[in-house]
């Protein structure tokens, strides 16, 4: 696995039934016959993720490892002409690789340049990430190179900063099956030195999106391997906000301010309401106003059903990584009167890994 570095604390393993012990040791299995991918993402055009590539797989056959080049882009240096040198290149076949030598040959490691790319109609698969995709499930390692703007989540951001939006994409998911994710994080100034056209401002943003999407992988990818053996993860590598919705909460002033800090910290911001009986037309219609606003805000939102809101939340926080819970709260909490007894104490019991803020419920109409 990959190295977190930023990760927090890890509970202690607990007794899985035998149905979740098979689980794990399927996902184990089937983590095993696998090829091991390495995604090495770019930030901007021009950052030497190709070189990168190419020096990775030059390092790998000088350890013994079987190297094959199965998608390579012109080589526009003579740095990579030479590294070119050191490989055998399975040609492609019609515009797209040649998935069916490339099996048969069953090399240990393929190196895929362009990993965005289009194959041409009638391929074997539309995509090239879909390609390599089968390449892993013959147990073929895939070193690959990507810039983020190639990105499908990540198009939008991108467009906004630099106003260009690219041709090809590859999904988030493909990245978050990554064994190991390297950002090509050269300075700016580098690639303002190379093209005095390049924007310093508009690169640095680039290269934080990058890093941040880098970051996210990681965590995504350890959370998974810390699931399948029974490790709960407590914190996470970004801010995670959950504002949870009640009738009388003063929705707008939480939802405000957990996008506020979900922007400044580059995290999350969730929603959540635990649908409750009994209520009257007039709260039933300000729950509706606040989730409609949670929306509007960008968030993300749940409803949940449960006959134990606060036990509920708890267990929604836990399983989204939640850094902090935004809480309404006033003398007679509707909670209290659903829940019994005291949920804001057993909330501020149970949250010792998450920070917990506490509004005051909007007043009485």
């Amino acid at each position: 696995m990959m190295n977190s570095g930023f990760i927090g604390d890890v509970a202690e393993r607990g007794r899985p039934d035998p149905e979740e012990l098979l689980r794990r040791i399927e996902a184990e299995e089937s983590r095993a016959r696998r090829g091991r991918l390495k995604v090495f993402l770019g930030y901007a055009a021009h950052v030497g993720k190709s070189y990168r590539m190419l020096d990775e797989g030059r390092r790998r056959k000088e350890r013994g490892q079987d190297i094959v080049i199965a998608a390579v882009q012109k080589a526009e240096t003579a740095e990579i002409q030479n590294l070119l040198e050191h490989f055998e290149i399975i040609p492609d076949k019609d515009g797209a690789m040649n998935l069916t030598e490339i099996i048969r040959r069953h090399p240990q490691v393929c190196l895929v340049d362009s990993l965005a790319y289009s194959n041409p109609p009638g391929s074997r698969h539309a995509e090239r990430w879909q390609d390599v995709e089968e390449l892993l499930e013959h147990s073929i390692g895939v070193v690959t190179a990507v810039n983020v703007q190639h990105i499908a989540e990540k198009q939008d951001e991108v467009q906004r900063i630099t106003g260009k939006r690219a041709r090809y994409s590859v999904p988030e998911s493909f990245l978050r099956q990554a064994d190991e994710i390297e950002v090509i994080d050269a300075p700016p100034e580098s690639l303002v030195a190379r093209d005095a056209t390049a924007d310093p401002k508009r690169l640095a943003q680039l290269r934080e999106l990058a890093l941040l999407l880098a970051a996210d992988v990681v965590e995504h990818e350890l959370g998974a391997y810390l699931d399948e053996h029974g490790i709960r993860m407590r914190l996470g590598a970004q801010e995670r906000i959950l504002v949870a919705i009640t009738p009388r909460s003063d929705a707008g002033r939480m939802l405000a301010s957990g996008r506020r800090n979900a922007d400044r910290f580059h995290g999350e911001l969730l929603a959540v309401y635990v649908r409750q009986t009994g209520l009257t037309a007039a709260d039933q219609e300000a729950v509706d106003r606040h989730l409609a606003l949670a929306k509007e805000v960008g968030a993300e939102t749940h409803v949940l059903e449960s006959a134990r809101p606060t036990e509920a939340i708890l267990e929604f926080a836990r399983a989204h990584r939640i850094t902090q819970i935004f809480v309404g709260h006033s003398s007679r909490s509707r909670w209290q009167e659903l829940a019994g007894g005291s949920p804001l104490d057993r909330l501020i019991e149970a949250t010792e890994d998450m920070d917990l803020r506490i509004f005051p419920h909007s007043p009485s109409p």
